[in-house]
Formats: C-alpha cells, sequence, structure tokens
C-alpha cells in the first residue's frame, strides 16, 4: 500500500514539474515576441518609404491641396484644447456624418467657425437626444484627419448639454 502511495506522490510531483516547466516556457517566447520600438531613424525610413508607395503620393498630394491645407488650419485652432485636455463649445450642424463615412456614430459640429466631424467610440443613447443647433461643451484627447473627409475628425471623450453630461468615454479594462 506504502507503495502505491509513494508512486501516486511521484508521479503527481512529475506531472507538475512539466506543467510548470511548459508555462516558464511560454512565458519565455512571450517575452521575446516584444518587438522593440522602432528609432527615429528606422521611422524616418519606414515613411519616406511609404511615401513613395502609391497611397503614400496620394496623401502628399492630399496635403498639398487646398482641402488639405484647410483641414490641418482647423486642427491648428483647437490643437490647444486638445493638448491640455479643455472644453471647447461647439455647435451642433447635422446629425448624420459625411456620406460613405465609416467612422461609428457621430455628428457634425461647429467650433470657432470651423466644422468637424464628432466622432465617438461607442453608440451612447444620451446622444441620440441631440437637435440641430444645440450648444454642447466637449473634451478630447485626439484630432485626426483623412484625405477621404473634407472635415478634421476630433474622437470625443467627453460631451455636456446645459450642465448635463451626455457622454463621459469610460476608463480602458487594460489599464492604460
Amino acid at each position: 500500500m506504502k507503495k502505491v502511495i509513494y508512486a501516486l506522490i511521484f508521479s503527481l510531483v512529475v506531472v507538475s514539474g512539466f506543467v510548470f516547466a511548459n508555462r516558464d516556457h511560454q512565458n519565455d517566447t512571450a517575452k521575446k515576441a516584444a518587438p522593440k520600438p522602432l528609432t527615429d531613424a528606422e521611422k524616418k525610413a519606414a515613411r519616406e518609404e511609404w511615401e513613395a508607395t502609391p497611397p503614400g503620393i496620394m496623401y502628399k498630394i492630399w496635403e498639398a491641396s487646398p482641402a488639405g491645407k484647410k483641414v490641418y488650419a482647423a486642427e491648428a485652432k483647437i490643437m490647444k484644447h486638445i493638448r491640455d485636455f479643455t472644453e471647447m463649445e461647439a455647435v451642433v450642424t447635422s446629425l448624420s456624418l459625411p456620406p460613405g463615412s465609416l467612422l461609428g456614430f457621430g455628428v457634425m459640429v461647429s467650433i470657432n467657425g470651423e466644422d468637424f466631424i464628432l466622432r465617438f467610440d461607442d453608440d451612447p443613447q444620451q446622444l441620440r437626444s441631440l437637435q440641430v443647433s444645440d450648444r454642447i461643451i466637449i473634451k478630447s484627447f485626439g484630432v485626426s484627419h483623412a484625405p477621404k473627409y473634407a472635415y478634421p475628425i476630433i474622437s470625443g471623450e467627453y460631451a455636456e448639454r446645459d450642465g448635463k453630461v451626455l457622454y463621459k468615454h469610460a476608463p480602458r479594462k487594460d489599464g492604460c
């Protein structure tokens, strides 16, 4: 009977050793798979390589066009608010995005006389109550652009109307 118990304990120790050894091996491969950040020279080389491709050439042409310059000028007007994450007063000009838009839920707004696309990561029901000409206060961490759109794209992080919070972006579950 003792020999059977010892054999079972020994086999349990051997099997658990294999399990822990395999787990450590998987962790090592995950650590090795993480890429190193690119150096500035590598980033510059990759960008120049992309700019030589047909999409890169089309993008450079758009940047130099009047439409591209207009988008960059509008971005420059709100960049301080974006950088500091401060409030911007916006007026809703349209409840729909430009035709063919693939940005998800959003509205068109005017800030300081410039038109912007205000998009949200999810589809908050509270924002469905917005009407054209509503004045809202928004905050954002980022503004982007794309040649497909004639307007800069503001990523909505916070929106309020008449002192009532309509939308507040939920923090990431990953912790960052």
